[in-house]
């Protein structure tokens, strides 16, 4: 599938990937929508999901937000245009749609955010606005206009009396109308607006990098549940000084000490950033199995065939050291020495494992006894 039109991923990394937006015809040819519309307004009514309308003119008031989940009734109250059901994470709950993703596995798993869905009437729009993190988006059935271009930051004028970020004088640069299969990726930060010309559905594939406050405060909080974290900072060579209330420069070498010990700890930095990087949108994705399997029971499966996935809301990454993986799913950690290393790219490289080297590595009764533990813990699951 030539989703990229033309480009290489390298040239699309190169000369697009957050440099500028690129509108792709047909990235998915004859692209039949998984989903439709009343699915999707069925899946706002869960508890679980994560939904939203947004009204352009809600009772005189510009571009109002109203979250779910929703009574099935509510939709009958809407107006017959200018209306917007937002469904987030649709991939989570969607075997179809999460399949989508494997075309995009040209960028690292730890960026993904998630895919959500867009459905509107004609004329529904979320407003012109702008993101904090690279799209793709997918039109999935109808057709729906974009203007776009321009980028915009926090200084740019917002419309009042909205809870959302609406800019309220932006003109864009390009208008391109979207049909079924075609795809427009945007990097951050550039001004966009859709709106639909008939009944249609967007598919949004988001990824997101964290920011410098994630960071810093994730970081920090890791090294703080360490167990030397409770460690007191001594002072064996204490001398006297002239005045009590004085913090010597002896002290503040001390302190920068132990802070640049911690922050330079890469072991530590990687491993924290593999478990955040990883951790579960919601735990009500990733669920235990109804029933536990035994190891034997896993390994029955895949003699016998069965196609081993990820979980649909599950994340899975890895980093290598110098002798051993860590491999990092749902938020955990498992450190893999020796032959048992290779299972680490073998399980994070898509959603379907290979499963003849699957059936080769679970030989290893460690492994096996792992792969036991991710299965009963729902990371993953026999199709």
């Amino acid at each position: 599938m030539d989703m990229l039109g033309g480009l290489t991923p390298s040239e699309f990394l190169r000369d697009y990937w957050q440099k500028k937006p690129l509108v792709i015809r047909q990235a998915f040819p004859d692209f039949q929508c998984p989903v439709s519309a009343d699915e999707l307004a069925g899946l706002a009514c869960e508890e679980g999901v994560e939904s939203r309308i947004v009204i352009e003119n809600d009772d005189g008031k510009p571009w109002q937000l109203h979250n779910g989940p929703f009574s099935p009734d509510r939709f009958s109250s809407l107006p017959e245009q200018d209306w917007t059901l937002l469904v987030q994470g649709l991939d989570h709950w969607v075997p179809d749609i999460a399949d989508l993703l494997e075309h995009f596995r040209f960028i690292p798993n730890w960026r993904l955010d998630d895919i959500m869905a867009s459905f509107a009437p004609k004329g529904g729009s979320v407003g012109p606005h702008y993101d904090q993190y690279d799209v793709f988006l997918l039109q999935a059935q109808g057709h729906r206009r974009w203007t776009f271009g321009g980028h915009c930051d926090h200084t740019s004028p917002r419309v009042e009396g909205t809870p959302l970020r609406i800019l309220s004088s932006w003109d864009g640069e390009e208008t391109v109308t979207l049909a079924p299969g075609d795809m427009l990726y945007l990097p951050p930060g550039i001004g966009h607006h859709g709106v639909a010309e008939d009944d249609c559905i967007t598919l949004s594939v988001g990824f997101r990098a964290p920011t410098v406050d994630d960071i810093l405060t994730g970081f920090t909080d890791f090294l703080c549940s360490q167990s030397d974290a409770s460690d007191h900072l001594n002072d064996p060579d204490l001398k006297i000084q002239d005045n009590p209330g004085t913090i010597q420069p002896d002290v503040v070498d001390r302190l920068e000490t132990v802070i640049r010990e911690k922050l330079e700890d890469r072991r530590q930095l990687a491993l924290w950033f593999g478990q955040f990087s990883t951790a579960p949108k919601s735990m009500d994705i990733v669920v235990p199995a109804e029933e536990p399997a035994s190891t034997g029971d896993v390994a029955e499966a895949i003699h016998a065939g069965e196609q081993l996935r990820w979980n649909e809301g599950s994340r899975f990454a890895f980093y290598e050291f110098a002798s051993e993986t860590a491999l990092f799913v749902d938020g955990e950690q498992f450190l893999l020495k020796g032959d048992a290393q290779p299972f680490a790219p073998l399980l994070c490289s898509g959603a379907r494992v290979d499963m003849a080297t699957l059936a080769r590595l679970s030989e290893d009764e460690a492994l096996l006894g792992l792969l036991t533990t991710l299965y009963n813990q729902g990371s993953v699951y026999f199709e």
